[in-house]
């Protein structure tokens, strides 16, 4: 009786034993450990973004910025424009196309896209990069006439800028250089126009540009009744707004000057 007591005991003690030994977990090795702290640094690195338009602006400012530098247009103005018209990068076009201004083909020898705008599947430009997009756009600022008197700006001057681009023709939107100016100021883009600029960099308040006021063509207008109507030239109506001869259209949008007493 005793030994059977005996042998039920030894046979408790080795269970027990055995069960301890399957509870005990390993300890993480070094390199174990190393691994979860790089884990741990890559996700610290990784941005986070209020919106779609924060996210573009910090991944093509600095192209934004490259183009200024070689082209002479505000790095304010090319960002602000992509994200208008690219939809902060999300709009077809740029998307499937990398193109984030709209540029249509227009002799265009590249691969391209068709997409509805004003008319049914027009032909779009297609880049292999969005930084390819950025540099037509600067091109095709920089050699057409339309726009020559852009230059003639100050860099800091955005809202010269926004203004002229929409009498030149930019846009159809009458509201063009008002949705630019906001993008700008809300996300304070002409900070990297400071940057490019450097000492160089005024805050540029233009009188002139700050006198100008739009003007929408309506039935039976000319050149000559509008001169008329904000007491100036012809001649001067057609220098602010690029123009070469004396056609108008209807809805077409003027920059004028108004008198000192209107």
């Amino acid at each position: 009786m005793n030994r059977i007591i005996v042998i039920l005991c030894v046979a408790l003690l080795v269970f027990s034993c055995k069960s301890k030994k399957g509870i005990v977990t390993k300890k993480p090795s070094d390199e174990t450990k190393q691994v979860e702290v790089k884990q741990k640094d890559k996700e610290k690195d990784v941005k986070v973004y209020a919106n779609n338009t924060e996210r573009y602006i910090d991944f093509h400012k600095a192209t934004a910025q490259n183009e200024m530098s070689l082209y002479g247009i505000p790095a304010s103005i090319t960002l602000a424009q992509g994200i208008l018209e690219s939809g902060s990068g999300k709009g077809r076009l740029s998307v499937k196309a990398n193109n984030h201004f709209g540029i249509k083909c227009h002799g265009w020898t590249g691969k391209k896209i068709y997409h509805d705008d004003d008319e049914k599947q027009e032909c779009f430009r297609k880049y292999k990069d969005a930084k390819y997009s950025f540099r037509d756009h600067s091109l095709f600022l920089s050699e057409r006439k339309r726009y020559s008197k852009l230059f003639k700006l100050k860099k800091e001057d955005y809202k010269g800028w926004a203004k002229g681009l929409k009498a030149a023709g930019y846009a159809t939107d009458r509201k063009y250089p008002q949705k630019l100016i906001s993008l700008i100021e809300r996300y304070q883009l002409y900070e990297f126009d400071k940057e490019v600029l450097g000492e160089l960099y005024v805050k540029y308040e233009n009188p002139v540009t700050q006198e100008l006021t739009m003007y929408t063509v309506v039935k039976g207008d000319t050149l000559y009744s509008i001169s008329r109507t904000y007491k100036i030239s012809v001649k001067e109506l057609q220098n602010i707004n690029g123009l070469s001869d004396t056609d108008l259209n209807l809805g077409q949008v003027l920059i004028v000057k108004p008198s000192s007493n209107k």
